[in-house]
């Protein structure tokens, strides 16, 4: 099967919004074996996309196409959609239904606008939008599939996972099941270089890596006609690879680094804080994403300046006068004295440049210092970031947590 993307939206041409549904949309089908040879971005112009959809039914046997479904007279993707097949609009009892009840609840009238999303071509099957007031659609025709979604991709992550997959498993006439191997502490080229070998001899099971926010996964692919059959093809691979990585792996799923940290410090029954300066709040925030942390977090100071370091944390003016409050030393300091300051069993403290301005030839914007604190013994990292501010904040608060992750698991393991 081979399939084509088409973005629906003027505001993604002018450059207002990032086109990530595209790219979300190709890795699912690229770990569904199907081909994905084209893909591009039409503006909210009925003709265009009417002859988008044609040329891209020329050379494909599925179409997915975003964006376009909202309650806006220029929200035409549907109406194109009819145009090019040559269908009529019918109004879908359900929808409206639904639509008269989602605006009920919140005392709001149903408008002639929102009326328009309960609008489909002849014959679409309806695909129920739990995430927003557009139903997204299927429609089958000539052996070729059109697959219609809205644009936020808060409601096309799901429809994809929950609707869209299942349905064209079953048109490949096999079974996908994967696995996601996530990893942090490393670089994306330092992990490809690791594992280079396996992802060359990739057939089935596909090997995929992917750059995200908080760092690195793979996501191993395995397809076969029953799930026993093709979890049999990709258990031993899912291992070959978490043994070349080692600790570089920080687990196997659907979890994120501050949940496997914050999991180990509740099963090690031990309490955490944290200071930070650059990252102001970040480490905090991550931590605290875990649903548990209350059992273990138990304070988090914000120094961002010196006087801060010295009167909440009570690290040694000295010190921050002699070596400077980006340092080895201070980090140190950092994290003993919120360990200090909490009575807690660990501590992570963050100290840096993050940018733009401030860096120096001997301490360069992205310099950062990570201390850690742990039952008595301090250790410190010393990272060298870059790119924006932004970036170099949250690669800190990564490389904290999984400096930490490492420890404790290292623990876990005597």
């Amino acid at each position: 099967m081979k399939a084509e993307i088409i973005a629906v939206g003027t505001e993604l041409l002018m450059g207002e919004i990032l086109n990530s549904n595209s790219r979300d949309i190709a890795r699912e089908l690229y770990n569904l074996g199907i081909d994905v040879y084209h893909q591009s971005v039409v503006g909210d112009n009925l003709n265009r996309v009417s002859k988008e959809l044609e040329t891209a039914f020329e050379r494909a046997d599925l179409v997915i196409t975003t964006g376009g479904l909202g309650p806006t007279r220029d929200d035409l993707t549907k109406e194109a959609a009819a145009h090019f097949l040559k269908r009529e609009m019918i109004l879908d009892e359900e929808s409206i239904r639904h639509l008269e009840n989602f605006f009920a609840s919140r005392g709001l009238p149903l408008n002639e606008g929102n009326k328009r999303q309960a609008y489909f071509p002849e014959g679409a099957k309806i695909i129920p939008n739990e995430n927003g007031t557009a139903p997204a659609c299927i429609i089958e025709f000539d052996e070729k599939v059109l697959v219609i979604l809205p644009g936020p991709p808060r409601e096309v992550i799901p429809l994809m996972g929950k609707y869209i997959i299942p349905y064209l498993e079953k048109r490949t006439g096999k079974v996908f099941i994967s696995d996601i191997i996530n990893i942090s502490g490393i670089g994306e080229g330092h992990m490809e270089e690791k594992i280079m070998d396996i992802i060359e001899a990739q057939e089935n099971p596909t090997v995929a890596p992917y750059a995200k926010e908080h760092g690195l996964t793979l996501r191993v692919t395995a397809s076969a006609s029953t799930e026993q059959e093709a979890r049999l093809l990709l258990e031993p691979v899912v291992k070959k690879i978490c043994d070349r990585l080692g600790m570089d792996v920080y687990a196997i799923g659907d979890t994120t680094l501050e949940e496997v940290v914050a999991s180990l410090l509740i099963e090690q029954n031990l309490s955490i804080s944290v200071a930070e300066s650059c990252s102001g709040g970040l480490l905090a925030g991550r931590l605290i994403n875990y649903p548990g942390i209350s059992k273990v977090f138990k304070e988090g100071f914000i120094t961002y300046s010196n006087e801060s370091k010295i009167n909440t944390l009570g690290v040694d003016s000295k010190i921050l006068s002699k070596y400077g409050a980006v340092s080895e030393e201070v980090a140190k300091q950092m994290a003993k004295c919120a360990a200090d300051r909490a009575k807690s069993d660990v501590a992570l403290s963050i100290t840096g440049i993050a940018g733009p301005d401030g860096g120096t030839d001997e301490k360069p914007v992205g310099l950062v210092y990570i201390g850690l604190y742990l039952l008595g013994e301090v250790k410190v990292m010393k990272m060298d970031s870059w790119g924006s501010r932004d970036n170099v904040r949250r690669r800190a608060v990564s490389q904290a947590l999984d400096m930490l992750r490492r420890e404790l698991q290292m623990r876990a393991s005597k």
